[in-house]
């Protein structure tokens, strides 16, 4: 673990973190704690490293436990509303704690916290939570603390839509595996997710800034880096430094060190072939393309307002096993979207059958107050939606098995995670994602090798080959 800080960062922050510093000395008689709970996708994982390494400026010591801080602070999500239910759960629990111990900060931030609505009912219902700020402004939590430390009830909701602010310091909770943000927002308005309206409108970070963590990462041990965006496919549009996304893994994977690439989450409308090529050409970028298509059928897409159709689709993934046939491919699928009819839900299964995904992850469709699909005519029953849901498992199931088996004989690339249940086995992931164990020595730990798959028994089995 380490934190990263340049002196780009703000100096205006890093003058209200030495004030907290001093405050909470003069306050406090032991080092502070401070506890960040982490709810949703991995870009709120990647944002809460930052957070962290923003409390560590401050002069907090990180803690998992809740009842041990001086501070909790509550990242959230809000793609589902029972993400937000669980949120306000588990922030009511924190009510005790703060009668135990009344300095105790108590903090909520995230997407959930960017909608004015949420912000009214913790302003209401909640007022032992200190401070309540939203995505954009997350970079001025020094100066958000110090505030809470006078006296002040903070509650930041702008959203600016300001460029991304470089170089926050960071505080990562893996030390082989690391998350590298390269955008933030979204311009695509799917009529069922609430991301544009919280996160705002997509912001491209600086090439040269992206390189330099890169490079910070990679010197620091780390094995696999995930580039992080909303829709990575779009970063560079309508920036003046003309580096696209097939340009920018081109740099990363220029970098010397040996490391694996990958990325999420690729929009479709905006995989192009030089992605693809790049792809391709690149031998630290990982063989592994996971490209959401939500729904088989086009009327559902259309309604979906996903701006391609399935013939592109599958068209795109024609393309792309053509320069790299023995390319990984996931996906997303919402099932039950507003209006669905089962022959809608037919095309899907056709559509997996056809493209033979190595896994997918599915949901049965939730409303999302706010956004556009909440208010379409949704007749199909939940029951319905989940006898759908259960067919469409088996179909993938399948799917799995077969594309499982056709990696038996195969030489794979593998990071080494950790120990597997049988004693002396070693268990990994491939470029395509694939879990595997194999025979070896735990001094391989953390560290890429060769592996021939030998056997697939329901867990796929290898024979190590060299480093």
């Amino acid at each position: 673990m380490e934190i990263l800080q340049n002196s780009s960062y703000p100096t205006e922050q890093v003058a209200f973190a030495e004030r907290v510093n001093q405050l909470l000395k003069d306050k406090l008689d032991h080092r502070p704690k401070a506890c960040v709970v982490t709810y949703g996708c991995q870009q709120n994982v990647s944002d809460s490293e930052r957070l962290k390494g923003m409390l560590c400026l401050c002069g907090y010591e990180m803690t998992e436990q809740t009842d041990e801080a001086d501070l909790i602070l509550s990242n959230t999500c809000a793609v589902r509303g029972h993400a937000e239910d669980r949120v306000y759960g588990n922030v009511g629990a924190l009510k005790h704690l703060k009668r135990r111990n009344p300095n105790l900060i108590i903090g909520v931030c995230g997407c959930m916290a960017q909608q004015q609505i949420v912000v009214d009912r913790f302003k209401k219902s909640f007022r032992y939570v200190d401070m309540v700020f939203g995505t954009q402004v997350q970079h001025r939590l020094p100066e958000m603390i110090y505030r809470v430390l006078q006296g002040e009830h903070v509650y930041e909701t702008s959203l600016p839509n300001d460029s991304i602010v470089e170089d926050v310091p960071v505080r990562r909770d893996g030390e082989v595996k690391g998350w590298l943000p390269i955008m933030n927002g979204c311009n695509n308005f799917c009529t069922y997710c609430i991301v544009p309206y919280v996160r705002g409108r997509e912001r491209s970070r600086e090439p040269e800034a992206v390189l330099q963590e890169a490079r910070e990462m990679i010197a620091a041990g780390y094995k696999e880096i995930m580039l992080l965006g909303q829709n990575v496919n779009s970063y560079g549009k309508g920036e003046a430094h003309g580096v696209n996304f097939a340009k920018l893994l081109r740099q990363i994977n220029a970098i010397e060190g040996d490391f694996r690439i990958r990325f999420m989450t690729s929009h479709p409308k905006d995989c192009t072939t030089e992605v693809l090529d790049a792809m391709r050409d690149c031998e630290k970028v990982a063989k592994h393309l996971h490209l959401p298509f939500q729904s088989g059928s086009d009327r559902i897409l259309k309604q979906m307002n996903r701006h391609y159709d399935r013939a592109g689709y599958l068209n795109l993934i024609k393309e792309a096993r053509e320069r790299m046939p023995q390319l990984a491919i996931t996906s997303d699928i919402i099932v039950g979207f507003p209006g669905e009819t089962y022959e809608d839900f037919c095309e899907t299964l056709s559509l997996v059958r056809s493209v033979e995904f190595t896994s997918l992850f599915t949901f049965i469709y939730s409303p999302r107050e706010g956004t556009p699909a909440a208010r379409m005519d949704d007749p199909v029953s939940r029951a319905e939606k989940g006898k759908w849901f259960n067919e469409l498992l088996k179909t993938q199931e399948a799917v799995t098995s077969k594309t499982l088996q056709a990696a038996v004989g195969s030489t794979q690339r593998v990071l080494v995670e950790g120990c597997a249940d049988t004693s002396g086995f070693l268990v990994g992931h491939t470029d395509g994602n694939l879990s595997v164990e194999f025979a070896a020595d735990e001094s391989l730990l953390n560290q890429l090798c060769t592996v021939k798959i030998t056997s697939y028994d329901g867990i796929l089995r290898g024979e190590y080959i060299s480093k």
